[in-house]
């Protein structure tokens, strides 16, 4: 793909993502995106075959860049790991806040083409985050029950992605280490032996 069109690509996401965030999915028109974008119409389905595949595009490459943000930070022994982790979501949605809304308005309606894109966020971005509970859980074995990882990570995952939004919607002054330091306080509660 040519940088040209890469860079078209991308103001079609932030164009679309600021006003499905706003408006909503079904709210948003093609003419809205492309005027946003400050392309014609025609430009949008250049690129994509209709609202709904510019739609799952986007999702994919948010998801995309949020795992590779996520798997970047996981570096260290578990507990150090899965806290960059905690931090470098908290920090991508501070970034990316209208894509998280996003994420949180329409990607979990699992009636819609980009349900294979809810399941990309369950394997690469919660994943990583499972993955660390697993080796944490493997270094420090707790009593009967187990954690159960998964659902852990799902967890860990959402909280950190609603309180990020209630960061950056109600508490913008707060600093994000204030933040990160009640995360930890959770997930080190999740995480002791019982």
């Amino acid at each position: 793909m040519s940088a040209r069109r890469e860079a078209t690509r991308q103001r079609l996401f932030e164009a679309a993502v600021t006003l499905v965030s706003e408006q909503g999915f079904g709210a948003t028109t093609v003419e809205q995106i492309a005027d946003r974008a400050g392309v014609a119409k025609g430009t949008v389905y250049y690129n994509f075959a209709g609202k709904t595949e510019l739609y799952t595009a986007l999702l994919e490459w948010g998801v995309s860049r949020l795992s590779a943000r996520l798997n970047e930070a996981a570096v260290g022994p578990p507990r150090d790991a899965l806290a960059a982790v905690l931090r470098a979501e908290l920090a991508f949605i501070g970034e990316h806040e209208a894509l998280a809304r996003l994420l949180m308005a329409e990607a979990w309606r699992t009636n819609q083409a980009w349900y294979a894109t809810v399941r990309q966020i369950r394997t690469d971005a919660i994943g990583v985050i499972s993955g660390l509970l697993a080796d944490l859980a493997a270094a420090e074995p707790r009593a009967d029950p187990p954690l159960d990882t998964g659902i852990a990570g799902s967890a860990l995952f959402g909280m950190v992605l609603t309180v990020a939004l209630d960061w950056r919607t109600l508490q913008p002054d707060r600093p994000m280490e204030e933040i990160h330091a009640a995360l930890m306080r959770m997930l080190d509660g999740l995480i002791a032996a019982p």
